[in-house]
């Protein structure tokens, strides 16, 4: 008599049942993907991509990228009819960087990070959000901006502003307004001292 352990291990697999894969190919007009069935490695035909946010009037789609992990789940039961329900990271594909530091984001912040590529490398041009439980951060490039609760700092190739309850400091660049520059400005004789804003 055969092992029952083995024919209901058997039967269980001949089950449709949620499995893993990677995206193969994107449709973004469409909002639908391709997708690598894994182990097996059987492409899918075409299915709705992963909704990020749908609730009432608010939506918010990020298409997914051909690489990105999936979980599908069969269509009632048809192991040839599957949907994407989530994407997730793993050790293949981690989750990115906190800009500017050598962290990935931790438990209560939120990241958005576009531009980010396989290898974890950042690309040119990529925008990104952080939010967190005592910072809200941005940037692209060369440009960032970081607002906390003892001030405003704003970053640009070099040029640093802080704007604190202390006052505004300017280190690396000028300041500017329509027709005068702080730095290469000439007073009138008799008024040579600087002093502050007359209200």
């Amino acid at each position: 008599m055969a092992d029952m352990s083995f024919l209901a291990a058997a039967q269980m697999n001949r089950m449709a049942h949620a499995v893993f894969g990677i995206v193969s190919a994107v449709d973004p007009t469409n909002h639908a993907i391709k997708v690598r069935v894994q182990p097996e490695n059987i492409e899918t035909g075409w299915m709705p991509d992963v909704v990020c946010v749908q609730s009432g009037n608010l939506k918010i789609a990020a298409p997914s990228s051909v690489g990105t992990h999936v979980v599908l789940i069969p269509i009632e039961g048809d192991a040839e009819q599957f949907i994407a329900i989530g994407s997730l990271f793993d050790s293949v594909v981690a989750p990115p960087h906190v800009p500017g530091s050598d962290r990935i984001v931790q438990p209560g912040e939120w990241l958005i990070r576009a531009g980010y590529g396989e290898q974890q490398q950042s690309l040119p041009g990529g925008g990104w959000i952080l939010v967190s439980s005592h910072e809200l951060s941005m940037g692209v490039e060369n440009a960032r901006i970081s607002i906390k609760n003892t001030g405003i700092n704003i970053v640009i190739d070099g040029v640093n502003m802080s704007i604190t309850p202390g006052g505004v400091q300017v280190r690396g660049g000028d300041v500017q307004t329509d027709h005068t520059s702080l730095d290469k400005h000439f007073h009138f004789v008799g008024t040579q001292k600087s002093t502050g804003p007359t209200l």
